[in-house]
This record gives C-alpha cells, sequence and structure tokens, in this order.
C-alpha cells in the first residue's frame, strides 16, 4: 500500500529541468534571440534547460534544425548545464533503431549537453530484456542520460513501463532519472518508493503538468509547464526547501495555469505557453510550429487573468 503522507519530504532541494519553448516570428522562421533569452532566464532562475524537448517542437524539426538548437543553446549558456531530446523517428512495427540514437546523441554530447532519450516505437516495441540492452548500449556513447516515459496523450510512440522494466532502468549506471509522464500520481508513488529502496540518488523526474506537487513526495521535475514562469518554479521551490507557507498558494495558482494549457488536445500547450511567453513580453511572437495545434483566442483572456493573480 502506499502511503502519500508517509512519503512527503519536507524543506527538500528540489532539482528542476525546464523544457524551452522554441519560439518562432510572424513570417515562420525560428526566433533565435528570444530562444537564447529564454535559456539564459532559465539557467539563471536556477533550473536546467533542456531543450529539443516536445515543447520545443523536437518532433517536428528535422535533425539539422536540432542541431542548430544545440548550436543556439550552448552559445547562449556559455558551458552552464543543459539537456536536450534524442529523438528518433519511426513508424509503428519499426525496429529498434541503434545507429539513429547514437546519431541524434551524438552532437548533444559534442555540444556538453546531457542526452534525454525520447521513447519510438522501435524502442518501446523490443521485448523487456532487449529493451535494457539498448538503454545500456546508449549509455555506453556518453557520460549519462536521463530515461523518458511518455504516455501516449502526448505522443503515439509513448509508453509507460512496467515498475520490472523500471528497475532494470534504475539498475543501469549511466542512467541518472527518468521523466515520468503518465499525468497519474500513483505510478509515479510507485517509482518513487521503488528509486529509495534501490538507489537513492536516481532522480524521478515528474512530468506530471496536472500534478506539479509531486515535488513533495521526492520527485524532481522535467516540465514544460515551466516554461511559462521559469522565475516563479523556482521561487516555488525555494519556498519549499524553506519550509515556508507561501509554497502551497503559489503552487496552487501554477498548477491552475497547468490545467489550462494541458487540457484536450495536450499538445495545444505549446500555443498557450507562446501566447503567456508573449504576454509576458518575453517573445514578440505567439505562433508556434505550423503543424502543432493551436487554442482559441479565448486563452488570452484566461491567461491574462493569472498572470494577474501571479503578481505579473
Amino acid at each position: 500500500m502506499i502511503d502519500p503522507i508517509a512519503m512527503l519530504r519536507p524543506r527538500r532541494k528540489i532539482a528542476g529541468i525546464s523544457a524551452i519553448l522554441l519560439p518562432f516570428t510572424a513570417d515562420g522562421s525560428t526566433d533565435w534571440p528570444a530562444f537564447a533569452a529564454h535559456c539564459v532566464r532559465t539557467a539563471d532562475a536556477g533550473l536546467t534547460p533542456a531543450v529539443n524537448m516536445d515543447t520545443g517542437f523536437a518532433n517536428l524539426l528535422t535533425h539539422e534544425e536540432r542541431v542548430q538548437v544545440l548550436d543556439a543553446t550552448r552559445s547562449a549558456l556559455g558551458g552552464r548545464p543543459f539537456a536536450a531530446g534524442v529523438f528518433v523517428g519511426d513508424t509503428p512495427g519499426a525496429p529498434f533503431n541503434r545507429e539513429g540514437y547514437l546519431r541524434s546523441m551524438a552532437p548533444i554530447v559534442e555540444h556538453g549537453g546531457t542526452p534525454i532519450i525520447f521513447q519510438s516505437f522501435g524502442l518501446t516495441g523490443l521485448p523487456d530484456e532487449q529493451l535494457h540492452a539498448a538503454y545500456d548500449e546508449i549509455g555506453r556513447h556518453c557520460d549519462g542520460f536521463i530515461g523518458f516515459e511518455l504516455g501516449r496523450m502526448f505522443a503515439p510512440f509513448g509508453k509507460i513501463y512496467s515498475l520490472e522494466v523500471y528497475r532494470g532502468l534504475i539498475g543501469i549506471t549511466k542512467c541518472l532519472g527518468a521523466k515520468h509522464s503518465s499525468l497519474h500520481r500513483e505510478p509515479e508513488w510507485q517509482r518513487l518508493q521503488l528509486r529509495d529502496q534501490l538507489r537513492p540518488d536516481f532522480r524521478v523526474y515528474t512530468g506530471n503538468d496536472l500534478a506539479i506537487d509531486m515535488v513533495m513526495y521526492g520527485s524532481d521535475y522535467l516540465l514544460g509547464l515551466s516554461t511559462f514562469a521559469p522565475d516563479l518554479f523556482a521561487k516555488r521551490d525555494r519556498l519549499w526547501e524553506s519550509g515556508d507557507p507561501g509554497f502551497y498558494e503559489l503552487n496552487d495558482v501554477l498548477q491552475y495555469l497547468g490545467f489550462l494549457a494541458f487540457r484536450d488536445p495536450v499538445p495545444a500547450y505549446k500555443h498557450d505557453a507562446a501566447m503567456f511567453l508573449k504576454l509576458r513580453g518575453w517573445i514578440g511572437c505567439d505562433n508556434t510550429h505550423p503543424r502543432s495545434p493551436t487554442r482559441p483566442e479565448a486563452d488570452r483572456a484566461v491567461l491574462r487573468g493569472i498572470a494577474t493573480q501571479l503578481g505579473l
């Protein structure tokens, strides 16, 4: 039985990784100055920027475009830590593409980033033993990587692993942690319990944008929601570490923002992110990738109200 109350970790220092939105200009080109500024803003707040994630439209970019993002990230951060998604596009029934993963990961390693291993049809289709071997092989080509369980509401190639598969991931030395994006609390609590039993230094990164208070129970986070307000997420984290009850009120409003942004269709949260960042004056245009779904105009007024609640 899981006892969430017993799992509470008061005054814990939280490690936050924030998936960076890739902004666009009105003519459809990438807004590189705004992207660089948001990477720096996120790092200055104390969070680790993560690029080429779902928030950065990684599955819609070419390999060459993802390398451009890495170039811009390294240039902006000047040696400060960052993470980046390793994405391999394939189709249902495709075999595991080892060479594709190594090709996608190589420039991340060369640029000094920590790879985050996106799932693919070929990877998640492997039997458990071969799946562990695939992750182990990936680890041979980097100093360390972050795993990723992705619910299918985010992408059709995603899969939430069994606890036995997760146990195997924890046992891979080069796997530093794993993002869990089922959008459900119980499987994440189960992973935290298993982590605590087997390998306390392994980080469980919540990807649950509908329950960002999972940090209270021992999760760290790798969220798209935090790209809306890395400054306020960092403030919330400091409040938790210091035991300040202000944590709860700030977390509540940030969660309200999450419920709005991550409603169906979930991938359209990126348009809400762009609208919110434009509202804050951080980007000049709230266009997103042309193949990404959008939100209705009515969201702008709600986002403006949330910004007011947050004191922005």
